[in-house]
C-alpha cells in the first residue's frame, strides 16, 4: 500500500504494508539510518523523530499513521548539521557511544519549541523518556541549555534587525 508524506521537506511515497513501523520505512526504504532502533517498544527514545513538529517513537508508529504528515529526522534537522542542538552536542562533547543521540536531539528539538528557555526540571521532564546507556544526562542537559541560549540570541538578533528595518 502506498503512503505519502513529507520527509525533511521533500514529498515521498513508500509502497509498503500500512502497519510497517515508520522506523523501518525510514531506514530500509528511504535509506535514512540516523534514526536508530533501540528497544522496539517505544520505551528508549533512540528512534525519536518529529511528526508535525512533535516527538514520536518511530518504532511503534505505523507508517499509515503519518500519511500526509510532515516528518523530520536527524538528517533533516539541518542540512549541514548546524542546528543549535547539533552544534551544542559537539561543543559540549555530549555523546559517549552516540547511539541514542539522534533520538535525544530530536526530543530536545521538540521540547525547545514548548520551552525555549527550559529549566532543569523542564528538561528532565521532557527528556525523561529518552534513555542513555552511557549516562550522559548531565552533558545532554548542558547541551540543551547551550542550544537554548544560542536560539535565544538568534531570536533577539532577528527582532533587532526587524525592528531596525521597520523604523527606517
Amino acid at each position: 500500500m502506498a503512503t505519502e508524506f513529507e520527509l525533511n521537506g521533500q514529498p515521498v511515497t513508500v509502497d509498503i504494508e500500512n502497519d510497517t513501523p515508520l522506523l523501518w520505512a525510514l531506514r530500509d526504504d528511504l535509506d535514512l539510518t540516523g534514526t536508530k532502533y533501540g528497544c522496539g517498544i517505544g520505551m528508549c527514545g533512540a528512534c525519536t523523530v518529529l511528526v508535525n513538529g512533535r516527538a514520536i517513537r518511530s518504532c511503534i508508529t505505523p507508517v499509515e499513521a503519518v500519511s500526509g504528515a510532515s516528518i523530520t529526522t536527524i538528517e533533516g534537522l539541518h542540512p549541514d548539521g548546524q542546528h543549535p542542538l547539533q552544534k551544542a552536542w559537539v561543543e559540549t562533547q555530549t555523546p559517549q557511544c552516540g547511539y541514542c543521540q539522534s533520538g535525544q536531539i530530536m526530543q530536545a528539538a521538540a521540547m525547545l519549541k514548548d520551552f525555549p528557555e527550559p529549566t532543569d526540571a523542564q528538561i528532565n521532564q521532557a527528556m525523561g523518556g529518552n534513555l542513555c546507556r552511557c549516562m550522559a544526562y548531565v552533558r545532554i542537559r548542558e547541551a540543551i541549555k547551550l542550544a537554548a541560549q544560542e536560539m535565544k540570541e538568534a531570536r533577539s538578533t532577528k527582532e533587532q534587525e526587524t525592528g531596525a528595518a521597520t523604523n527606517e
